[in-house]
Order: structure tokens, then sequence, then C-alpha cells
């Protein structure tokens, strides 16, 4: 589940450049309590919010990270003093990105819910994982937008399309 988190890290990372101590805090953060959070939503409510609104989070996920790819994939193209400005690890965009990427662990609360399964030792593993791979993907895709520039932002909106694209058939 934590393959999302640091799949959207990394496109993070290459959009922002230069990270901060706090950036990388509230991204990893926010995905790591989202991660642990919507496990416990999942148990919770598990059959109803899964047959009623199940098939509509998956597609709303998949949409939010298209368009932000898309978005980061066309700000490639524009002049430095047109790009989008704005911080995806604070605001709506860090709201966006927390639902988008714990979409899954959504799914993962209500199975366990139906074996079962105690439910706190779980979520808190993949919680902490989930905020380690997003700290993990932020390194990496600074690395990578600062050594390939143009081409590692179009890298990183492919690769939020392309997990757009993993939600919606799995």
């Amino acid at each position: 589940m934590a393959f999302d988190a640091f799949a959207v890290a990394i496109a993070v990372g290459i959009k922002l450049g230069k990270l901060e101590k706090w950036a990388i805090f509230r991204l990893s953060f926010h995905f790591g309590f989202a991660q642990f959070g919507m496990p416990i939503i999942g148990w919770l409510i598990g059959g109803y919010f899964s047959t009623m609104v199940g098939s509509y989070t998956k597609l709303l996920a998949s949409m939010i990270l298209v368009v932000i790819g898309g978005r980061l994939i066309w700000e490639q193209f524009k002049p430095e003093e047109k790009k989008w400005q704005s911080d995806p690890t604070r605001g709506v965009s860090l709201l966006l990105l927390m639902f988008a990427t714990s979409v899954d662990a959504l799914a993962a609360g209500f199975t366990l819910g139906l074996v079962g399964t105690q439910i706190l030792f779980p979520t808190v593993i993949i919680g902490v994982v989930a905020a380690t791979m997003t700290i993990l993907g932020l390194v990496f895709g600074r690395t990578l937008g600062l050594k390939f520039s143009r081409n590692a932002g179009i890298v990183g909106g492919l690769l939020l399309v392309g997990l757009a694209i993993k939600i919606i058939f799995s």
C-alpha cells in the first residue's frame, strides 16, 4: 500500500526540487496518517461503504492523480515564470493527495474487518511504512528533479497517471 505514497512523493519531490524539513514532515506525516486512518474507517464501516461508494472512491482518486500528473507534465513545457508555484505539501493539494494515495488502505481495512483481524497493530505498521516510503520518495524525486530537470517532471507526471490507471484496474 505504501507504493502509492512513494510514487506520489517522487512526483512531489521532483516538483519541489528543494526540500524543506517542514515540507518533508507535512507530506510524510499526512500520508502516514491517512494510511493509518483509512483502514480503520474501512474496518469500522466496511460493507456499507464498500458497496455504496467503493467504486466511486477509486474513480475519484484516479481522476485526482490524472489531473495532478497532467498538470505536472504540462508545467514542464511552460516558461519558468509561468509555472505552477503552489506547494503540494500544503492546503487542498495535500488533502487531495492524501485521499488519492489512501483509497487502497480503505479497502484493506474493509478486508481486515471481514476476516476479524485486530485493526490497531496493522494500521500502525501501515502508517509508519507509508510515512517512511514518503520520505524516501521525496528524497529520490528531488534527486531526479535536480539531475534531470524537465524530463524528471514529465516522468513524475507520467508516474501519477500510471498510478491512476493502476487504481482503476486494481
